[in-house]
């Protein structure tokens, strides 16, 4: 394979892949871009996804375990209570001995009571910390061993593009990402659009669940209000984008169309809980108009009906086109890529596959020098990919995601993270850290010297492999390395 060609293949691996790693680049072979097409038709299924649970079963289970931990936490308050009363001083003692409880008595009698109350209720471990971790496990496990990891690289883009939290909905945030995200990232925009916007976890996380309508039946009754804020991070951040026209009244409307979409609540029957469901006493009756278009259905076909018409309006295909090409390209994306992969995006209905080919087949896409910085996320799988290590432990790998700022499912606002350099280049100088700590963990097993020559195919700048050649012991050769501009940016 020529320089050009190897330096081709390692270009297509940092910017559309998660980085080179060994047996790589022999992957791609003399046909980077078509590898990664090919790459677009394996199926986007996580190993051993059969044992995680569903959204709605971890939902169920960490309902229940809530229920039983305040359960054991009031036994423990009553018992206290009864201890108590029973070592309370008699009658006979106080007309003996009257004696006043002390205010202090009882603070000590009550941080008791509180302190038992809190002890029963750790014996019952919440259970969405370990279905988070496992969720973490399987998804990064799948990026270390993706042969290219493109497909992955899509995951985890409409994954952030539709963010939900795990500081909200912990449980759910995993299985969100896999029935909702991967299910449909290669699909047409619509499916995903209704896939994810008819998620448990996204009605919880953007406060649909309990939004009505004022004229519906609940809203009459309960004199409560609609909440706006589904409907407007719909608009402005999933679809049509900032400044593309909608209007307060549009928002209002549509987020009158969203009422009645939430969840079943768990607890009524053990086998269901969790789910998506349509309440119509909640919804408010009657047609709406959204972008100048009225919508008269009266059940949960409204608002599938005003997403479809979001999903193929024009500015949604400029705003999507914007979005894949800044993540994948540059932070000022070429305006001829973004064009072309919007009139696909328009021609195709939606087609995301062919969204993706289109970007990854345009000379547009690869003239750029790889000067783009990497996300945390990226960069940490990069660096570990590079060292052929496919097993990760997931509160290893998903705190050190959260020390450099990019908390896994945590993101600080729906806009998801940010895709600029501006947003992470302050916090750099904290990946070293990181890539120290795992050089010193590796050092028995990783050659520094290996990874350049092997799994970058010597496509490292000189004076890289000067420093690294210079170093005064293994561990200092691999993270200065990994702090390389060839591992920082793509």
């Amino acid at each position: 394979m020529s320089n050009s060609a190897k330096a081709e293949a390692v270009l297509a691996l940092h910017r559309f892949g998660m980085g080179p790693r060994p047996g790589s680049i022999a992957a791609l072979g003399s046909d980077p871009r078509g590898a990664l097409i090919a790459e677009l038709d394996r199926p986007l299924v996580l190993a051993a996804a059969a044992s995680l649970p569903s959204s709605a079963k971890a939902y169920r289970t960490v309902a229940d375990a809530n229920a039983r931990r305040t359960a054991r936490a009031k036994q423990a308050q009553q018992q206290a209570k009864k201890q108590q009363m029973a070592s309370a001083p008699t009658a006979a003692d106080d007309q003996a001995q009257p004696q006043l409880q002390t205010q202090g008595q009882a603070g000590q009698e009550k941080d008791a009571a509180e302190m038992a109350a809190k002890q029963a209720a750790d014996a019952i471990p919440d259970p969405g910390r370990p279905m988070y971790l496992q969720e973490a496990k399987l998804r990064t496990e799948a990026a270390l061993a993706a042969d290219i990891g493109f497909a992955e690289r899509l995951v985890w883009f409409w994954s952030n593009h539709f963010c939900v939290s795990a500081n909200r909905i912990q449980s759910m945030s995993g299985a969100y990402e896999r029935e909702a995200v991967r299910a449909n990232a290669l699909d047409r925009f619509v499916d995903l659009l209704l896939a994810v916007e008819g998620h448990p976890a996204m009605l919880f996380y953007l406060d649909n669940l309990g939004s009505m309508g004022a004229n519906s039946t609940a809203g009459i009754n309960r004199s409560s209000g609609l909440n706006e804020n589904f409907a407007r991070e719909i608009m402005e951040l999933h679809t049509l984008g900032v400044r593309s026209g909608y209007t307060q009244d549009d928002v209002i409307n549509f987020a009158n169309v969203l009422t009645g979409w939430t969840l079943v609540p768990p607890g009524a029957d053990p086998q269901h809980g969790g789910e998506f469901t349509f309440n119509p006493r909640l919804h408010e009756p009657g047609g709406q108009t959204v972008l100048g278009k009225r919508y008269e259905q009266e059940d949960v076909e409204q608002g599938r009906a005003v997403l479809r018409d979001l999903a193929t309006h024009p500015a949604t295909a400029t705003h999507v086109a914007t979005k894949l090409a800044r993540h994948f390209v540059a932070d000022e994306p070429p305006p001829a890529l973004v064009e072309q992969m919007a009139k696909v995006f328009r021609d195709t209905d939606g087609d995301l596959k062919q969204v993706a080919t289109l970007m990854v087949s345009s000379d547009e896409a690869w003239r750029a020098p790889p000067s783009k910085l990497k996300r945390p996320g990226e960069w940490v799988v990069g660096m570990v990919r590079a060292t052929g290590i496919t097993q990760v432990d997931p509160v290893r790998f998903t705190g050190g995601q959260e020390l450099l700022g990019e908390a896994l499912w945590r993101p600080p606002a729906p806009k998801g993270y940010p895709d600029d350099e501006a947003s992470w280049i302050d916090r750099v100088g904290r990946r070293l850290d990181v890539a120290n700590n795992f050089a010193e963990r590796i050092t028995g097993m990783a050659d520094p010297q290996a990874i350049i020559e092997d799994v970058f195919a010597s496509q490292i700048a000189p004076e890289v492999k000067q420093a690294v050649g210079r170093a005064e012991s293994r561990q200092q050769a691999l993270a200065l390395l990994f702090m390389s501009a060839d591992f920082q940016r793509r």
